[in-house]
This record gives C-alpha cells, structure tokens and sequence, in this order.
C-alpha cells in the first residue's frame, strides 16, 4: 500500500513539474509578467514579440477591426502582401483613412534611406546600392494605385531616421524597433493597446513624421 501511494505521489509530482516546467518555458507565460508591469505603470504593453514577423497574423486581424490606420514603414513590403490585402478592400467602405509613409527614396546617397541600406549591406550581401530606394519605389507605386481607387488611403514621403515601424489604429499600436545588424522582420515588436504611454509615443512618433514629410507625386 505504501509503495502504491508513494507510486502515486510520484507520478502526480511528475506531472505537476512537467506541467509548470512547461508553463514556465511557454512563450505566453512569459508574457504576463511583461502584463502586469504595464498595467501597474501605465506603459500599456500587452505583448513583446521577439520578431516583427511573428506578430502578422495579429496584425492582420487587427486591422479588420480598425477604424483608421496609420502606417510608417521602413521599405513597405508587407503593404502589398496578403496580411494588408483585407485592408485595401475595406479602405473606402468602413474605414475612416489610410495614412502611409514610406522613407523618400529620390533623397541621394545622403538620405536616411541610404544609411539605412548601407547598414543593410553589412548583413546582407544581396543589397546593392540603390535596391532599398527602389523597392522603396515599387511598393510606393502599389500604394500609389491603390490609392487612386481609395480616396481615403493618402501616401506621403519621409526623410528621418529609418529606426521604427510603426503601425497605430484606433485601438492598438505596433512599434518595430529596427536593429542596425538586422532585417527590420528580425527585429522585436512591441503590441501596445490604447490607453497606454506606448501607444501615445507610437501615435507622436508617426504624427511627427507625418507633419515633415511630403506628399507622393
């Protein structure tokens, strides 16, 4: 009998450590803390991706629910691809505006742009001078036309430092801090809700920019 209980014992404590070891290591465990530190601060964190590309498909859905959105990007690359594809339909109907700002890529060598894509060149061999600018141009064009469809979708040009994604709706708030040796899909993400002091700071960082930039021709 004693060694049936201490059988079970055994195998209930087993578990009870597979089972927090395993709470433990989750990636949403690790969230709650980051959680409960905002809320007590007023940061209005809710989630810390380790990667920009793991927060698309939250994004995605995120952006049906928005009622305006506002975007600053470092290349505009994922505009064209199917997570903002939902959001070009609906830009006339439901939504209130599109406000885009992609890095002006007519600048020259001593642009932001181009210190961005001499960074780039460190890590990645594939970049050669002048292919940021130019990707740059093609996914303006795609926005370009998007926006001759969409009267409320309006795409502007900026010369800042290429240090942020920002993608800020009525609700919520990404911001992308871009590493000097990394792809901006590399770098971590921050999904912060409204009300919050990051939400408020991702909302000045896109509101300033916008206020310098200028309009695409």
């Amino acid at each position: 009998m004693d060694a049936f209980m201490l059988g079970v014992v055994s195998s209930l404590l087993a578990t009870a450590i597979t089972v927090v070891g395993g709470w433990l290591l989750s990636v949403r465990s690790r969230q709650w803390p980051v959680a409960l530190l905002s809320r007590l601060t007023g940061l209005g964190v809710h989630h810390v991706f380790p990667h920009q590309r793991q927060a698309s498909q939250v994004l995605a859905a995120e952006l049906t629910r928005a009622r305006w959105v506002h975007v600053l990007a470092g290349r505009g690359n994922e505009l064209t691809r199917d997570g903002f594809a939902a959001l070009w339909q609906t830009a006339g109907d439901r939504l209130d505006n599109v406000q885009v700002l992609l890095p002006d890529p007519d600048l020259g060598p001593d642009s932001w742009l181009s210190r961005r894509e001499a960074e780039m060149r460190r890590v990645d061999l594939g970049f050669s001078p002048g292919m940021l600018a130019e990707q740059v141009r093609i996914n303006a064009a795609y926005l370009a036309e998007v926006a001759s469809h969409r009267e409320r979708v309006s795409l502007r040009f900026y010369d800042l430092p290429n240090l942020h994604r920002v993608i800020v709706t009525d609700n919520v708030a990404y911001l992308t801090m871009y590493r000097q040796s990394e792809h901006g899909r590399d770098s971590p993400c921050v999904l912060a809700r409204r009300p919050g002091l990051m939400y408020d700071y991702a909302l000045l960082l896109f509101t300033t920019a916008w206020e310098h930039s200028r309009p695409a021709p």
